[in-house]
């Protein structure tokens, strides 16, 4: 080795040495000197103290804070001035680790290079006053006592800090802020350049509360907070910043900056936060409670991107203000509307909606723009959508959809309506509240448009085709427009109105009242003959999301409810072989029930009036109708209506012109036919210009009693009479019939199964030429002279009308006429008495 390399070795070497030698020299001095070095350390610290510092015990700690000496402080007590009123210490630690500059601390003076602060907690507390225990780090009053340049105010310089199982709070009841972490580890370095100092800290934290606003709840509750700051500040601006630095809160990585400025009175601040995948519950749980309660009436399945920022101060109580926007893309959306598919959309959070109202839930919105998405299949765009007011949420904006409508046989659930063909567009704008995280009573406007659709109406087996209408919300009413049905070869246009329509559709759905205006040019009854079905809802499997919402159910309480009141005008009405014109018609169709009014049609050549009510209570509908015939054809009136049930008497064998009143109950089925035996009540009528063509009872007995007269073509000048309808019997009140071939007297009760027996009284004169005699007193005494046979029309052994000789006949007359008699001399003698 070159003797220059042995001698700068041994240089280094003593140099080594001699460090060694004084740094156990130091740390033996320490260990000797205690009490002194305690009390150097203890009155630096509180050179800039306004309040007492306590340190139980110093120890020497080797060589850990080499090359200076490091001194372990033993139960530390920081407390202000006012401890004894409040009792929140501000600092209490059992050991705090304290590296100060050797040479400093020979010449009798401490510069404190490191503090590692161990099972401590700190806790700066303001009170209601706004008195805050940090007075303690106030400009302490000089002693007046002691010289001025024999104290020094400059406060010490700390270069490094270390943290472990720290409990930190920042009480301000004041201004009801609460913030508590328990940190885990905290490592910092801090330099000193001119203009302020910087600071680089690595931090492992559970925040414990980050009140804002204690009556509103924490932010982040919970939620461990690891990772790196970077922090300056700068003595002219009085400002802190945090650099944005990536960190984690709980599971998630956020990069997060600040802004804090010390020269405002509060203090203000700034905080940004960034994430680029994060999970809406997850954001929504790093909110305070009162906002995460409201976020969580929605979900998203996948991650979104959210930028935050939180802004506030630390005085005055009040909330920060907080603004949140998102960016979603290809999600899913869970909401009390339903569930969304496909969806994107930009969000935006704020508590400060309207300017100048506060900050809180009352005046924080959520807004939606560009929001597309398929709602059950269905795709729909939404410009601009908000919630607004938290504490009474309140969901504005305007939905617009394109879809064929087979895509709504799953939201429905085939229960009402089943779709096969059509297409749908809507453009409605949309007002809701959100109660218990459901959306209440909307108010719609807007316009709905149908067009080529195929509609089954299932509770009354309707079918409708290339069905067209437009549907428009105005307010609290909804217009129908433009409706276009088609069923068979019935075609009807119609238009209608529900007047206060979204106030009882949610209220008072039973109160519900359509009202139609119904023109067609024809319409084949026989094919709306659904309408008389009693409503059956059947619940039918469906195989979808159980996240479907209740729509079904309210529509089919609408129409099984409701009331529908139809005017309706047709040019032809057809039903089996009735055909009548220029219908006119007025129909309430509620509670199971069909109320016919007004109905007046043109019919074989005369016309009908109608009043009526249908009830219907399963396959057989009870009815009760007033009706009124004006001078129709009788033959085709016959014919319309299938000869009533009658089977001996039809159309073939009548002619004339018949007007009538009728005021009957009975039953129909669901298929439009009269349940047999089932008609009661009373008819009258009267038959003008008409004729008893080939009546075969009348003939069987003719052609014996009456040989030579035409019985083919039995004409009437006038005929009227009166029925009783009781199920299979009609009752014929005494009638008189005045023809060209015999006159007649009928009475009786004729049979639609078994039962008939009919009085009939024929002179044997013939009556061809009465119609000569001008007198009618005169032509009424002689239409019975004469012989007059007395026949009684009963059942026969085969089931068919026999007519034979009535032997009781003369003695029934007798005994009438007796009676009679009797009655008017009885009512004689009551007058005279």
């Amino acid at each position: 080795m070159p003797k220059w390399l042995k001698t700068t070795l041994k240089v280094l070497g003593g140099f080594v040495a001699l460090i060694i030698i004084i740094f156990i020299g130091l740390t033996v001095y320490v260990s000797y000197n205690k009490q002194k070095v305690l009390t150097l350390i203890t009155n630096t610290l509180n050179k800039s103290l306004d309040g007492s510092l306590s340190i139980g015990d110093i120890d020497p700690t080797f060589f850990s804070g080499f090359p200076g000496v490091s001194v372990s402080l033993k139960n530390v007590l920081l407390k202000d001035n006012q401890w004894a009123k409040h009792h929140h210490t501000l600092l209490q630690a059992g050991d705090v680790g304290v590296s100060v500059n050797a040479l400093s601390l020979l010449m009798g003076d401490v510069d404190i290079n490191k503090i590692v602060i161990n099972n401590a907690s700190i806790d700066l507390f303001t009170d209601s006053t706004g008195y805050s225990n940090t007075a303690v780090f106030g400009k302490k009053k000089p002693d007046p006592n002691k010289p001025k340049d024999t104290e020094s105010s400059e406060p010490p310089i700390i270069q490094r800090i270390n943290f472990n199982n720290v409990k930190f709070a920042v009480d301000n009841r004041k201004a009801y802020k609460l913030f508590k972490f328990e940190v885990r580890s905290l490592k910092g370095k801090v330099d000193y350049p001119s203009e302020g100092w910087k600071a680089h800290l690595d931090m492992d934290t559970r925040v414990v509360s980050l009140a804002f606003n204690t009556r509103r709840g924490s932010f982040i509750k919970d939620k461990v907070l690891k990772g790196p700051f970077d922090i300056d500040y700068t003595s002219d601006s009085q400002v802190i910043n945090v650099a944005p630095n990536k960190l984690y809160i709980g599971e998630d990585l956020f990069t997060i900056g600040a802004v804090f400025n010390m020269a405002k009175d509060p203090v203000n601040f700034t905080i940004k936060i960034h994430a680029d995948e994060l999970l809406w519950r997850h954001a929504g749980a790093l909110l305070a409670p009162n906002i995460t309660e409201k976020l969580n009436m929605f979900n998203l399945a996948k991650p979104l991107l959210v930028n935050a920022t939180i802004a506030g101060d630390f005085g005055g109580g009040g909330d920060p203000a907080i603004d949140v926007d998102c960016k979603v893309r290809n999600n899913t959306l869970t909401s009390p509307g339903g569930t969304v598919e496909d969806c994107n959309f930009d969000g935006v959070f704020t508590n400060n909606y309207v300017k100048g109202k506060g900050l809180g839930d009352e005046n924080s919105a959520i807004k939606l723009f560009r929001f597309t998405g398929k709602y059950d299949y269905i795709p729909f765009t939404a410009d601009t959508s908000i919630i607004a007011n938290l504490n009474k949420p309140l969901v504005i904006g305007t939905f617009r959809s394109d879809f064929p409508l087979i895509r709504l046989n799953p939201v429905l659930g085939e229960e009402a309506f089943k779709f096969s063909k059509g297409n749908a567009k809507l453009k409605l704008r949309y007002t809701a509240d959100v109660v218990d995280y459901k959306l209440n009573k909307p108010i719609l406007t807007g316009i709905v448009s149908i067009s080529n659709a195929d509609i089954k109406y299932l509770p009354r087996n309707l079918d409708l085709k290339n069905t067209s209408l437009s549907i428009h919300f105005a307010g609290d009413n909804l217009m129908l427009n433009n409706i276009r049905l088609q069923s068979g070869r019935s075609v009807v246009l119609m238009e209608g109105k529900i007047s206060n329509f979204l106030n009882l559709y949610y209220n008072a759905p039973e109160k519900i009242l359509l009202t139609w205006n119904i023109r067609s040019p024809q319409m084949y009854l026989g094919e709306f003959l659904g309408i008389l079905n009693a409503r059956t809802v059947v619940k039918r499997p469906v195989k979808r999301n159980p996240r479907r919402s209740n729509l079904a159910d309210q529509v089919n309480a609408i129409f099984e409810k409701g009331s529908a009141q139809m005017h309706l005008s047709v040019d032809k009405v057809y039903y089996k072989k009735f055909l009548a014109t220029d219908a006119k018609a007025d129909i309430l169709l509620a509670n199971n029930s069909l109320l016919i009014r007004n109905v007046s049609v043109k019919h074989a050549g005369g016309s009908l009036n109608l009043n009526g009510k249908i009830i219907q209570n399963g396959p057989y509908n009870s009815f009760a109708i007033n009706s009124k015939v004006n001078n129709v054809d009788i033959s085709h009136f016959f014919y319309a209506f299938s000869n009533f049930g009658l089977t001996s008497l039809t159309s073939s064998n009548l002619r004339g012109y018949l007007s009538s009143t009728a005021n009957v109950s009975g039953r129909i089925s669901n298929t439009g036919d009269l349940v047999p035996r089932s008609v009661n009540g009373t008819i009258t009528f009267n038959l003008k210009e008409g004729a008893l063509l080939s009546f075969a009872p009348i003939k069987s007995v003719g052609k014996f009693a009456f040989p030579f007269r035409d019985l083919d073509n039995i004409k009437f000048s006038n005929l009227g009479g009166k029925f009783d309808l009781r199920g299979n019997l009609i009752t014929i009140n005494p009638m008189q019939i005045n023809s060209s071939v015999l006159n007649m007297d009928i009475a009786g009760i004729y049979s639609l199964t078994t039962g008939t027996n009919i009085a009939l009284d024929v002179p044997l004169r013939n009556p061809k030429d009465d119609y000569k005699i001008t007198d009618k007193a005169e032509r009424d005494k002689k239409r019975m002279k004469g012989i007059v046979i007395h026949l009684l029309a009963t059942d026969g052994d085969d089931g068919k009308i026999k007519i034979k000789l009535n032997r009781n006949r003369k003695k029934d007359k007798d005994k009438d006429k007796d009676d009679k008699e009797k009655e008017q001399q009885e009512d004689v003698a009551k007058k005279e008495s």
